[in-house]
This record gives C-alpha cells, sequence and structure tokens, in this order.
C-alpha cells in the first residue's frame, strides 16, 4: 500500500517533466515529510539552478500542476521554492480501508549472509555479545521481510590452542564419572577450572600441549572428543537464543572451525601468488591502502611466526566461502566498531585474490558498547563483564516488579509469562532503538518504563488496542461495510502514519538500521495515543463512525506487532 510520498512523487515526476520538458525518469522530487503540509516537495531549488529558473516561480508552476486531484487534496508553493502537498481526505480514508500488513514482500532475488552472535565454545556470552545478537536477528527478520533469501552465519569460537586444556580437562571429569553438565549452565566455570589446571599442574599443561597438536593434526579420537565438548556447549547457545527469543539455531553454526582445512593451502596461494610475504617469521599480507602508524605497509598475519592461524587466515576463508560457495549479493557483519580496520583489510586481501568479486558487497554494521551508569563498559563489581543471563534474570524481575504494582493477574504464571515477554522485549529494544553503531547506558527502570520509547510503551498500545476492540466489538458485530472517515485530525494523522509503514520498514531494512523502524513505531503508537483521547470508539456519535474509527484501531494493532515482529519481539497478552 502507497504511502503519500510514494503516491505523490510519480506524479511530481510527471508534473516536472512537463513543465521543463525533461524526461520524467531523469527528475528526482525529493519528496519529505514537513511541518507545514503533509509531505513537502524539496527540488525545485536544485531544478531552478540547473535550468536557469526563479526557484520559487517553478515551485508555484509545480503546485499548479500538482492540484487535479487523486491523491493531492492541495498543494502551493512556499519560499524559496517549496511545494506543499496536503493529501485528499478521500483518498487516505481509502487507502487505509485498503491496507494489508504484508507478512512478507515479494521476493527480490537476492543473497544476504548475515554473521552475527559469534559467542566462544566453553565460555558464558556476556553483555558483549547482547548487541550482536540481538541487532543481527532483527537485521535478519527485516531483510526476510523485505523479500530477500537470508543465510544466518553463527561464526562461533570452536577452534585454538585453548582446546587442548578444555579437552584434558573435560577427560578428567568424564573418567571420574563426574557430569559436565556446567557447559550448559555456567560455561565460565568449566573454562576457569581448566585454566587454572592448566597453570597449576605441569603434567596437565604437557597434555593440554599435546592435545592441541592432535587436535589440529585432526587425530580422530581428539576429534572425537573435540565434538562431544562443542556439542555440549552448543546447548548453552540454544538455552540463551530461547530466552532471547532468537531466530538462530544449530543449523547456522559455521565456526571457526569449518574453515580449518582450508587454512594451510589459503596461505600458500597467497604467498605464491605475491599476495604474502614472510616478515619477522610470521607469513603477512599487505594489502593496498593500509599503513600503519610508522607510514610504512600495514601488515596482516595470516600465519603467526609459530605455525599457527589467527583470526584473519579464519576470515579470509570466511569471505572466500561466502562469495565463491554461497554467491551471497551481500554479506553482513555484525561485528563490534573496533574491528572496522581488520575487517577493511582482510576484505582487500580477498579482493586482490580474486575471491571477493564486486558481485559480493561485504558491510559492517558496527556495533557500540553497553555502558553502565558510570558511562564506562558496563561491568561487574569485580571488573568482569556482566554475564548475559544474570542481565536477562535482572530485567525481568524488574518487569515482573512493575507489573505486579501496577495490575492484578489471573495466576504467578500468567504474571511470570508477561514479566519475562516485557522484560526480554525491553532488552532487546533499548538495544534496537538507538543507532547500532552508538553507545547507549543499560538503565533498567527506562527500559521497562511504560512510558516514552521502549518496548512496554509499544506492548502496552497493543494490548490497549485489543481490550479497546474486544470490549466494543462483544456489544456491535462488525459491520461487513465499514468505511473509514477522518474528521478529525488526531485521525487524519493516525492514518497518514498507517500508510507509511512499509517504507519505514524498507528504509531501514535497506540501511541495516534497525533503530528507523522503532522510531516509527514509537511515533505510530503516539499518534495512536492522540487519537485514543480524541476520538471515542464505543461512545462514537453513530455506528458508521464506531466501525471507522474501530477499524483505524485494528489496523494500528497489526501494524504494530508486525513491527515488533520484526524486531524480535513479541506482545503479552496480560499487561
Amino acid at each position: 500500500m502507497p504511502s503519500l510520498s510514494r503516491a505523490v512523487e510519480p506524479l511530481a515526476q510527471r508534473a516536472i517533466s512537463r513543465i521543463l520538458d525533461v524526461p520524467a525518469d531523469s527528475v528526482d522530487p525529493v519528496v519529505r515529510d514537513s511541518p507545514f503540509a503533509d509531505v513537502q516537495l524539496n527540488a525545485a531549488l536544485a531544478l531552478a539552478r540547473a535550468h536557469g529558473r526563479n526557484p520559487f516561480e517553478l515551485a508555484e508552476l509545480i503546485a499548479a500542476e500538482l492540484s487535479d486531484g487523486g491523491p493531492i487534496a492541495e498543494a502551493y508553493a512556499s519560499r524559496p521554492g517549496y511545494v506543499n502537498i496536503v493529501a485528499s481526505d478521500a483518498w487516505l480514508a481509502g487507502q487505509v480501508e485498503a491496507m494489508e500488513v504484508p507478512e512478507t514482500l515479494a521476493p527480490t532475488g537476492r543473497h544476504v549472509v548475515i554473521d552475527y552472535s559469534s559467542p566462544n565454545v566453553a565460555k558464558e556470552m556476556h553483555v558483549g555479545h547482547l548487541r550482536t545478537t540481538v541487532v543481527g536477528d532483527a537485521l535478519a527478520r527485516m531483510r526476510e521481510w523485505r523479500g530477500d533469501r537470508v543465510t544466518r552465519q553463527n561464526h562461533i569460537g570452536d577452534w585454538g590452542t585453548p582446546f587442548g586444556m578444555l579437552i584434558e580437562h573435560y577427560l578428567e571429569l568424564t573418567s571420574a564419572g563426574e557430569e559436565v553438565d556446567q557447559l550448559t549452565t555456567a560455561p565460565n566455570e568449566f573454562y576457569q577450572a581448566a585454566r587454572a589446571r592448566f597453570d597449576s599442574d605441569p603434567d596437565f599443561a604437557a597434555r593440554a600441549r599435546s592435545r592441541v597438536v592432535a587436535l589440529q593434526a585432526g587425530e580422530p579420537e581428539t576429534i572425537e572428543h573435540w565434538t562431544r565438548l562443542t556439542a555440549e556447549s552448543k546447548k548453552y547457545f540454544t538455552r540463551v537464543y530461547r530466552t532471547l527469543g532468537i531466530s538462530l539455531t544449530d543449523d547456522d553454526l559455521a565456526g571457526e572451525s569449518s574453515y580449518n582445512a582450508e587454512l594451510a593451502d589459503l596461505c600458500d596461494e597467497l604467498e605464491r601468488r605475491g599476495l604474502a610475504r614472510m616478515s619477522e617469521g610470521a607469513l603477512c599480507a599487505f594489502p593496498a591502502g593500509f599503513t600503519g602508524r610508522d607510514g610504512q605497509p600495514a601488515a596482516l598475519i595470516i600465519r603467526k611466526s609459530d605455525g599457527g592461524y589467527g583470526y584473519a587466515t579464519t576470515d579470509l576463508a570466511t569471505i572466500r566461502h561466502r562469495a565463491q560457495t554461497l554467491h551471497a549479493d551481500l554479506a553482513i557483519y555484525v561485528i563490534g566498531s573496533p574491528q572496522a580496520m581488520h575487517l577493511e583489510m582482510v576484505w582487500q586481501v580477498a579482493r586482490e585474490a580474486g575471491w571477493l568479486p564486486p558481485t559480493t558487497e561485504p558491510v559492517h554494521v558496527k556495533i557500540g558498547n553497553v555502558l553502565g551508569a558510570d558511562n564506562k563498559m558496563l561491568r561487574t563489581r569485580s571488573g568482569d563483564s556482566v554475564k548475559l543471563f544474570d542481565l536477562l534474570d535482572a530485567t525481568v524481575e524488574r518487569a515482573r516488579t512493575v507489573l505486579s504494582e501496577t495490575r492484578a493477574f489471573d495466576s504467578p504464571e500468567d504474571l511470570d509469562r508477561a514479566a519475562r515477554i516485557i522484560g526480554i522485549g525491553a532488552v532487546k529494544y533499548a538495544d534496537l532503538s538507538v543507532g547500532h553503531e552508538t553507545e547507549y547506558v543499560f538503565d533498567l527502570d527506562r527500559m521497562v518504563a511504560q512510558t516514552g520509547n521502549t518496548a512496554p510503551y509499544l506492548q502496552y498500545a497493543v494490548r490497549r488496542i485489543r481490550s479497546l476492540v474486544e470490549r466494543v466489538r462483544a456489544g456491535a458485530p462488525a459491520a461487513a461495510d465499514a468505511r473509514v472517515t477522518l474528521g478529525l485530525p488526531e485521525e487524519r494523522a493516525l492514518a497518514l502514519a498507517l500508510l507509511s509503514f512499509e517504507d519505514a520498514a524498507l528504509t531501514a531494512a535497506d540501511k541495516l538500521e534497525p533503530h528507523r523502524l522503532c522510531a516509527y513505531l514509537f511515533d505510530l503508537a503516539q499518534r495512536f495515543s492522540s487519537f485514543y483521547d480524541a476520538a471515542p470508539v464505543g461512545g462514537a456519535a453513530s455506528a458508521e463512525l464506531r466501525e471507522s474509527r474501530l477499524l483505524l484501531c485494528e489496523q494500528t494493532e497489526r501494524v504494530l506487532v508486525r513491527g515488533l515482529t520484526l524486531l524480535g519481539i513479541d506482545t503479552p497478552s496480560q499487561m
């Protein structure tokens, strides 16, 4: 369903084409929201300069051409060269009546690969993983709604030297008949115990180092132990994702280990083709355009001096796989901002090697930090990163406290269910409602508040609409031929916002910026609140007016629910 901007744009193109005698498809009328009218055309200033015309006079000519009905009730010029457009009430009403809120748009034929979350095996996910997980999942949902074919890639850390000590510790526990449930309940305790053994027991450390060699050599028994170890850790990841409502599954795992067999040949190829050379004992690539602080070419280490491989090697194999095997049109990396230079260097080496063609566009969605009340990195009192489950539990508990103080629930189970939906939604929305590259302060009270730009505010708007519709419908069955009328300014403002949903969601998806969709949903909820206060529904002056307002309510509920779903946020049945 077209927004007013999209409906006006082709009309403006044709009007400007007639006036200036230029092809319509060469004209960008620049349609924007305006405080002076419903939308505004901002193209006259640039067009006037290009064609030697007076801007205001050109705007007047365009306005006169546009005053022909359809979606436009009035068009008028303002200085220095704008065209202000007021929508037709009849057009707006008809569009809202016919409006559908699609579950997905038509397929684009585009393949999008999204790399997000990326925790480490045998380590507990902490607050640093929250944003990459939540933002990445929202982008995956939004791009699927947009019509793209989306492949999720959870690039977990499941390989490397720590696995020697982890496997040996795992074997000690299992040989003693102990249950290794820490990996699914408290991975950090398992890792710290293994590290303590490694640091304090020379025999254990020697066995761990030998186990690393066996692992890298693909020794079958060691691989079997490694497989069991990672399988236990994956259960923990699944528990986190289910708690957060994240769409990642085991099928989306694409860990470092999956590229291990390729790394030696990858390094050999780069060296053979002159794209990498030995430097201070390590094999390094020197991608064009990157220099260090000393002004010398910056090195990307692809094989360490001890013969081991690092993140750069795996990341080169990863982008090669996504471009050459998955044939991604867009390869999105939802990773912390500090990794920007590293990724750019990896991609440049891949381009020089011919592994990353122009048909695959890599994009870094930079993720900022979560801060505490002191505006520093959110940490525990001991200085450790806050565990993700602790963070989620605290938010759910705060939501439970707020809910129990504001309303009565039929049962403790109903309260717990609502608290979990609201608490998890509050955490996710706080992350998504700010630009992903910016930092934000983790404030529990603000997150769970039912006022302001929060998930509970939007969830409550949905719950209020549903309660209102159920109450009114109980006494008056729905009319088969309900029509929308826009007699009040608040009704009109709500209708305009409803028609902008698809544009807002498309913009957020295309720009990879979920906060744009959040801003739209918050604005829509605010407009509904103004409508709710100004336009009685059950007490409307006539049955026709009641049906009109009910239809506006129902369309608002559909849009809010669809928008929240794209963000990965549910709505409770009670709150």
